[in-house]
C-alpha cells in the first residue's frame, strides 16, 4: 500500500514536471514561429492570397508541438478517402487545444474556422490572422454570413475545417452540433467529410493545466457525404453526428 502511494506521488510529480516543460516548449515554439511566419507573410502575401506558404510553416510548428512527448503516438486512417478535386467541408469533433496541431498531420492544407476569442490572444491570434484562417463570433447573428467568406476558397479546391460543436468537449463525449457547417455545404453543394479525433481530451483534460505524457492519438477520415442527398439540414447534421459518434466508439473499443 505504501509503495502504491509513493508510486502515485511520483507519477503526479512527473506529470507536473512534464506539464511545465510542455507549456514552456509551446511558448518557445509560438514565439519563434510567429517571427518566421511573419517574415514569410511579408514576402509572399502579394501572390499568395490564401496564405498557403505561411500555413506550411505553421504545419511545421504543429508537428513539433506533437513531439513534446516521445510517448505521444499518432495513428491516421482514411486519408485516401479525400478527393482534393472536390470542394470539401471537413467537420470534426473537438476535444482539446491539441486538436489543430493533431489535424495538421494530415497531408493537405485546410482553412480553419475558430472562435473569435482565439484571435484576441496575443501571438496565437496573430498567427491565426497571418495564416489566413477565419474567426467568427458564434453568438453573433452575423456568424453564418461570415462563413460565406469560405465559398471562394472552397471553389478553388481549398478544403475547410470546422468544429461543429462550437467548443471543446468537457468529458470526451461529443456535444450537440451547430448548423453553420451544414448550411454552408448544403447551400453551395459542397461535400461534408467527417473527421474523428481522439486523444486530445486524455492529454489535456478540460480545466486542467496538467498534461498526460503517455497518449495514443487517432485521426480517422470517414467517407464524404454528398449533401445533395439530403433535403433537410437537420437530417444531414444528425447523420454526420451519428457517423462521428459511431467511429469514436470504434476507436475507443480497440
Amino acid at each position: 500500500m505504501a509503495l502504491s502511494v509513493k508510486q502515485s506521488k511520483i507519477s503526479r510529480l512527473m506529470k507536473a514536471l512534464f506539464s511545465v516543460f510542455l507549456w514552456l516548449y509551446f511558448s518557445f515554439l509560438f514565439a519563434v514561429f510567429f517571427v518566421l511566419i511573419s517574415i514569410v507573410f511579408v514576402f509572399t502575401f502579394p501572390f499568395d492570397p490564401y496564405r498557403k506558404l505561411p500555413n506550411r510553416v505553421l504545419a511545421i510548428m504543429a508537428k513539433l508541438m506533437m513531439k513534446a512527448s516521445p510517448k505521444w503516438k499518432i495513428d491516421i486512417e482514411g486519408t485516401e478517402k479525400f478527393d482534393p478535386e472536390v470542394p470539401t467541408v471537413f467537420v470534426a469533433n473537438h476535444q482539446s487545444f491539441l486538436d489543430m496541431a493533431l489535424a495538421y498531420h494530415l497531408p493537405w492544407q485546410m482553412k480553419w474556422v475558430s472562435k473569435r476569442s482565439l484571435a484576441l490572444i496575443p501571438v496565437m491570434g496573430w498567427l491565426v490572422w497571418l495564416t489566413g484562417h477565419l474567426t467568427i463570433n458564434r453568438s453573433s447573428k452575423s456568424a453564418l454570413k461570415k462563413l460565406d467568406n469560405l465559398v471562394q476558397p472552397l471553389k478553388d479546391k481549398i478544403p475547410v475545417m470546422i468544429f461543429p460543436e462550437g467548443t471543446r468537449t468537457l468529458d470526451g463525449q461529443i456535444r450537440r452540433f451547430k448548423n453553420g457547417a451544414f448550411l454552408l455545404a448544403h447551400e453551395y453543394g459542397f461535400n461534408i467529410q467527417p473527421i474523428v479525433l481522439e486523444g486530445g481530451h486524455l492529454a489535456m483534460k478540460s480545466g486542467s493545466k496538467i498534461v498526460e505524457p503517455n497518449v495514443k492519438f487517432s485521426i480517422s477520415i470517414l467517407d464524404p457525404i454528398n449533401t445533395s442527398d439530403f433535403e433537410d439540414i437537420n437530417i444531414l447534421k444528425d447523420h454526420t453526428y451519428q457517423l462521428i459518434d459511431r467511429e469514436l466508439k470504434r476507436i475507443r473499443s480497440k
